[in-house]
């Protein structure tokens, strides 16, 4: 005999699969929350972290700006001394170099001539003066080149004022030199030893200082060109007068 269910149970299996997905759905959703959750405390973690590691590097770097704010303070010091050091060095390099130039203006200038007026600035000295003749100037220069603490002599002007108001007739040329300065070859070696260099060094340093004077060609063309302008200005007669003996 054939057995027919006559039961609703389609409606009973739809049932039980609704009740099986509405399971699931919650499920999924309490993962879902769950992760959700882990994740946000995860990023939680790592932000608080990342926030420690930020307080920390703040902190680093403000020691580290200390530490550059006293390095600069120590550099600029270190400056200040570096500059008091070099100060005083060329102070002890040139204590004497007055006393040598005043004995060396004294012991260079030539007989008929005079020197009006002095000025230094730097390493450059501007002789002002008056002389009987261009000869005497020239002599001068020659002299002012020469000399071991006196270098190149450059002719700034030389002019005859022979008649004119308040002028000596017997020194008639009014001229000026600029002179460059130069240390003595023992002045060279004692600031190549303070400075560290070796004999070397020191010989190289006080080879200009000791090394023959130029020849006379330049100086014989300033002369030239001086001359030649007199020659333009004066009259007739005043070469005569250029020639004197004094």
């Amino acid at each position: 005999m054939a057995r027919i269910n006559l039961l609703p149970w389609r409606a009973e299996r739809r049932k039980q699969r609704e009740r099986e997905f509405y399971m699931m759905l919650a499920m999924s959703a309490a993962a879902a929350v769950f992760v959700f959750l882990c994740a946000s405390y995860w990023m939680g973690m790592r932000i608080d972290n990342q926030n420690e590691r930020n307080r920390y590097l703040s902190d680093q770097i403000k020691l580290l700006e200390k530490d550059i704010e006293s390095i600069k303070e120590l550099e600029r010091t270190r400056a200040q001394l570096l500059a008091r050091k070099e100060i005083i060095e060329d102070l002890q390099a040139n204590r004497a170099q007055m006393v040598h130039l005043f004995d060396q203006m004294s012991k260079t200038i030539p007989d008929g001539t005079r020197l009006t007026s002095i000025k230094q600035s730097g390493d450059t000295l501007t002789f002002a003066g008056v002389a009987e003749s261009s000869t005497r100037v020239a002599t001068y220069m020659k002299a002012l080149e020469n000399s071991p603490y006196l270098g190149k002599a450059d002719l700034a002007k030389i002019e005859n004022k022979e008649g004119a108001k308040d002028v000596d007739s017997r020194l008639p040329f009014e001229f000026s030199l600029a002179v460059n300065t130069k240390k003595s070859q023992t002045e060279a070696e004692k600031s190549a030893a303070a400075d560290g260099k070796d004999a070397a060094s020191a010989s190289a340093a006080a080879a200009p200082a000791a090394a023959p004077a130029k020849p006379a060609a330049d100086l014989g063309a300033q002369l030239n060109a001086a001359a030649t302008k007199l020659t333009d200005k004066e009259a007739p007669a005043k070469p005569a007068t250029e020639e004197k003996k004094p």
